[in-house]
């Protein structure tokens, strides 16, 4: 059992790890930038530690920073939550480097499955789905994406490959609209998000969005906890999740969880 943690998040996120630890005796190390320095998770948690100005890059999305923050206060792990450095793989090895426990996925998996393009699922579903990069600095391949859209036909939708959704997708609906909106993803993806690859698939109008959870520990084990209906969305953004999901039936459920857990996470990588 781990004595102290440091949360690498704010906010509601923040809080709800400190109210778990706090039922389980963990001592919690917050960690705020300068506007967030009356915020509630700097006041619940046991310690608190400021980590940098206003802006994401130089606070909570600065890993040396942060990992500072957690040797100075010799905690034993890091609970990223989710959003800011909860997918960066780099952050969780750059941890286990300075022998602080990550809590969360191993940086193998998170590379594997953390990012849109990379991700085997992708593959998988190649016959639905189809996705190009758009380079950020390269008008050749802003021109390749452009036929690509072309190809397959509009509507399509950029995202940001590390992000999630929301402010992270536009939908492209004509190639007069493309050069514009690519352009005005480029100022907010890399200070959200600390990545700036964009990508660009197929936009389905009126899908629906399931979502299988998958929890492995560094023992081998894998279990899954079934799947979450996520269709009721705004702007991109789950607002009701309901399990279980009312469109899959239980052996189409149990079959597909089944295979996350066998695809997903081999023991032999574990």
């Amino acid at each position: 059992m781990f004595k102290k943690i440091l949360i690498a998040n704010r906010g509601e996120i923040a809080l709800r790890v400190i109210c778990a630890c706090k039922e389980l005796g963990i001592r919690t190390v917050a960690i705020y930038s300068e506007a967030d320095r009356n915020s509630l998770h700097v006041r619940f948690a046991d310690e608190a530690i400021c980590i940098g100005p206003p802006q994401l890059a130089q606070s909570y999305l600065n890993i040396p920073t942060v990992i500072s923050a957690a040797e100075i206060a010799n905690v034993d792990a890091i609970h990223p939550g989710y959003g800011l450095l909860a997918e960066n793989a780099n952050f969780a090895e750059v941890a286990e480097t300075c022998n602080i426990k990550f809590i969360g996925p191993p940086p193998e998996i998170t590379r594997l499955m953390g990012g849109k393009r990379e991700s085997p699922s992708r593959d998988e579903a190649r016959g639905c789905s189809h996705s190009a990069r758009l380079g950020r600095h390269s008008r050749q391949r802003r021109r390749e994406a452009m036929e690509w859209a072309k190809q397959v036909g509009f509507p399509v939708i950029i995202k940001a490959s590390a992000g999630g959704g929301g402010r992270g997708m536009r939908i492209v609906r004509s190639e007069e609209e493309l050069p514009a909106l690519s352009r005005q993803h480029r100022p907010k993806r890399p200070a959200a998000f600390g990545n700036g690859d964009l990508y660009m698939e197929k936009y389905v109008e009126r899908p629906r969005h399931i979502e299988f959870q998958v929890l492995a520990d560094q023992y081998g084990n894998v279990a899954s906890l079934g799947e979450r209906e996520c269709s009721i969305q705004r702007r991109h953004q789950k607002l009701l999740e309901e399990s279980p999901s009312t469109q899959v039936t239980p052996r189409t459920a149990r079959l597909r969880s089944e295979k996350c857990c066998a695809r997903r996470f081999p023991m032999s990588a574990m």
